[in-house]
């Protein structure tokens, strides 16, 4: 084994975004690429000479070679351990325990979330601190500028480390430990969950369905809801994590996972439904008869989180991204908490939970969490609400209606234009940006414009200020629309728009969506011109 010091030229400012770095598979396997990428994060931390690091991914292709590059560049670059999932396999959730339950410098995660897996498809790579949270905008900016000089990396010359047997060896000067993925995870929701209750739930014949979208979840569900909690056996699907997700798309959501909403809605129907994402930290909920969005789901989890074990103590605020549906904010303010409303990206809620602000929060886009770790997280939304089912004693869908009985209805959706020609993209983005001072007052499709802005977040913890973080118009009586530029795909530019409008006649909560919906649709249309400018007749993917 020797340590080499390998030249190399920048990768011209290669930015992190809110999930770490993402791109094309190939791209990341080209000559240098991952070396670079790793060595600016070294770089920007001021080096990591003597930590203690955590390191895993969801299993996607190129999972374990980059595994081996980190290590020996880590080994390379003085870290004294690094700590990694058996066969280089951690859920982003999990990791995020980890990180925390031994006290580390961080941590590096090897994800693209949701992105499909494959030579062909996507891979990432995103840094997490101490706190297990993903890196703040200060150090993802250092990244960013060190993409753009780094000159040359460090890495040891050395045969691969076996990441197949559990145990501590030496790697070098440096310590491994591999540890066992799921059994530190598994045993935080025994402490946060009375599983005695949920057992119970399921012995009385309450049939469940978690489709792992063959991700990495697969193994933490079997564990935990098929051997802890005595689902019966194939209540977990597509439970075997595969390199290209099973040539799917592992994004829970009605058009990725639709066969497990054909399910729900069929004849012999489970009585309660769930999926998960390629990393492990989206989650898709449905109960028999009825897919519950989202945000819904944030709100029902905020209203009802007093009966479970973990959070019987009360919430001390909740979060949710400025373009999730403003239900969680109706419950919040009946419980009488505080209520924030970030940018889209999880590290956002990292310092409110740091601070004990909040104890729940969570994203339009699948995402819900709590303060257990610093990641959203799929598994612990399940359980959240198998623990509430098991206390409200009702199904889903009744569940929905007495929430909504309660709390008024908030028809939401997102559509999603995926790959559009960047300048399009943003070309639509400046039409509206350039509109928003003239348009309260104005009329469009029947509804007034009560106000439009760019939206800026100040953090209330740290000060920072996060500005162009999305588009917001709003109408009379509730109604709204955002448009943002999402930065998780890997090619062209995905506009997002989200549209709101919010009902509070028990009478019409039964109304389908797209028709509660369809005056923001037909009036954002007009005010934005999305269809024009994108060429695009209607979204690629609804939710």
């Amino acid at each position: 084994m020797q340590r080499l010091t390998i030249q190399t030229r920048p990768i011209e400012g290669q930015k992190p975004g809110t999930s770490g770095l993402r791109k094309q598979t190939r791209v990341f396997m080209g000559p240098h690429f991952l070396e670079n990428f790793v060595q600016s994060i070294w770089n920007a931390l001021g080096g990591v000479d003597g930590k203690t690091l955590v390191l895993g991914g969801d299993g996607r292709f190129f999972n374990d070679r980059a595994a081996q590059v980190i290590l020996r560049m880590a080994e390379a670059s003085g870290v004294a351990k690094v700590i990694v999932g058996q066969g280089a396999i951690l859920s982003t959730p999990a990791a995020s325990h980890l990180i925390r339950l031994r006290g580390t410098d961080g941590g590096i995660i090897m994800s693209a979330s949701h992105n499909p897996g494959g030579i062909d498809e996507d891979f990432g790579v995103k840094f997490n601190g101490p706190n297990g949270g993903p890196a703040p905008e200060d150090l993802t900016d250092r990244i960013f500028a060190e993409t753009g000089k780094v000159a040359r990396y460090h890495i040891l010359e050395a045969q691969d480390f076996d990441l197949s047997t559990l145990g501590c060896r030496r790697f070098g000067a440096m310590e491994v430990e591999v540890v066992d993925p799921v059994a530190d995870y598994a045993d935080l929701m025994e402490t946060l969950f009375d599983f005695d209750a949920i057992r119970a739930l399921l012995k009385g014949g309450f049939r469940i369905a978690f489709d792992a979208m063959h991700a990495v979840t697969g193994p933490y569900a079997t564990e935990i809801f098929e051997r802890r909690l005595g689902a019966a056996p194939g209540s977990v699907r597509n439970g075997v994590p595969k390199p290209d997700f099973g040539g799917g798309h592992p994004d829970p959501n009605p058009t990725w996972a639709k066969h497990l909403v054909d399910e729900v809605m069929g004849p012999d129907a489970p009585d309660f439904a769930a999926a998960s994402d390629g990393d492990g930290d989206r989650n898709m909920v449905l109960g028999r008869g009825v897919y519950v969005t989202p945000s819904d789901s944030l709100a029902v989890l905020a209203a009802n989180a007093h009966l479970v074990k973990a959070y019987r103590g009360g919430l001390a605020g909740v979060a949710r991204s400025m373009p999730t549906s403003r239900a969680v904010d109706r419950v919040a303010a009946r419980l009488g908490i505080d209520c924030y409303e970030t940018p889209t990206g999880w590290k956002f809620f990292g310092n409110l939970l740091d601070a004990g602000r909040i104890t729940l929060c969570g994203e339009e886009s699948a995402g819900t969490g709590s303060d257990h770790v610093r990641e959203k997280d799929g598994v612990w939304a399940v359980l959240m609400w198998l623990a509430i089912l098991a206390e409200r004693k009702m199904p889903v869908a009744d569940l929905l209606r007495a929430h909504w009985a309660e709390f008024g209805r908030n028809y939401y959706s997102r559509h999603d234009y995926e790959a559009v020609e960047t300048a399009r993209a943003e070309a639509v983005m400046a039409r509206l940006r350039t509109a928003l001072a003239d348009l309260p007052g104005q009329d469009f499709a029947g509804l007034t414009v009560a106000g439009a802005d760019e939206f800026t977040y100040h953090d209330p913890v740290d000060g920072s200020v996060s500005g162009g973080q999305g588009l917001r118009v709003e109408f009379e009586g509730g109604a709204r629309f955002v448009l943002r530029l999402s930065g998780t795909g890997t090619v062209g530019a995905t506009l997002r728009v989200y549209y709101e409008t919010v009902e509070e006649d028990p009478a019409r909560h039964a109304l389908d969506p797209a028709q509660a919906l369809a005056p923001v649709i037909a009036a954002s249309q007009q005010i934005a011109g999305i269809a024009d400018l994108t060429g695009r007749a209607a979204p690629d993917v609804v939710t």
